[in-house]
């Protein structure tokens, strides 16, 4: 299957669950992100590790996908390159945790978590159908009428089953579980069904399954799946809720929402300054 590049979606007039949900969770962090462009203050450790980890995976799951399975080792490989380029080309602090107190720790515990990753993953009787899939869809309102901004994603992992039903599979890095509440609210897996359902990799009005594997950075890290699904009435509120984001950034309803995210903030200055 030829995908199209995700540059080039992003240089259509779009929106996507990231954009989304950064809006909902604070509206100023959006503007300054997104609208004013502004140049981030600091990083946490988090963001780089998890993009790292990412790729690590997605080295994984394409070499079963065409039948050749990398090492253990090479899979480590692959995550300790992107963290360190990552970090070393980064002109931008970077906050680190706890849990992963300097790059040392940092590159220690991706180690832990891909063995563990490595140990547990289990693929069989699936057939991958695609990895780090990027999809494009126009936004519809709720009654169905076009709107001139598109949905964008990019689905890690996408299964099929032996009878043929779909499986989104997303993968996260987190420090706490994921609970059953959170999985079945989360709008990231909604926007995904979304987009395989206007890109018709699923019947219009179908339930699709999904599963978050999550893996916890403790100090015996673990991995945990959490299975939940989507269906039509979903993808409807999904609509809604992202026209109702972009009516509120087209009327430049742009505030801050004090939250415990607010120590780890990138724009912390900045806000401090509006």
């Amino acid at each position: 299957m030829t995908h199209v590049s995700l540059q080039k979606l992003t240089n259509e007039l779009h929106v996507s669950h990231s954009q989304i949900s950064t809006y909902q969770l604070c509206s100023l962090k959006y503007y300054l992100h997104y609208v004013e462009a502004k140049k981030p203050e600091s990083v946490g450790i988090a963001l780089p590790f998890g993009g790292s980890l990412h790729s690590a995976l997605a080295v994984y799951y394409r070499s079963v996908q065409h039948g050749k399975i990398e090492t253990l080792d090479n899979i480590i490989d692959c995550f300790n390159t992107a963290l360190t380029l990552d970090m070393e080309s980064s002109d931008i602090p970077i906050l680190f945790s706890k849990n992963m107190s300097d790059k040392d720790a940092a590159l220690k515990m991706g180690k832990s978590m891909l063995e563990v990753f490595y140990s547990n993953v289990n693929l069989k009787n699936f057939e991958i159908v695609d990895v780090e899939l990027p999809l494009s869809s126009p936004l519809y309102t709720v009654t169905g009428t076009v709107t001139d901004y598109r949905i964008i994603g990019v689905i890690d992992l996408l299964l099929r089953s032996p009878d043929g039903e779909i499986l989104i599979v997303d993968n996260k890095s987190a420090s706490k579980s994921l609970s059953q509440q959170m999985a079945e609210q989360d709008h990231q897996m909604t926007a995904y069904s979304y987009l395989l359902a206007t890109n018709r990799y699923i019947p219009p009005a179908s339930t699709v399954q999904c599963r978050f594997d999550v893996l916890l950075k403790l100090k015996e890290p673990k991995i945990q799946n959490i299975q939940t699904s989507r269906n039509r009435d979903h993808r409807r509120r999904f609509a809604r809720l992202s026209n109702m984001v972009l009516a509120g950034i087209d009327s430049n309803i742009f505030f801050p929402n004090p939250s415990w995210m607010c120590p780890t903030c990138q724009y912390a200055q900045a806000c401090s300054e509006w």
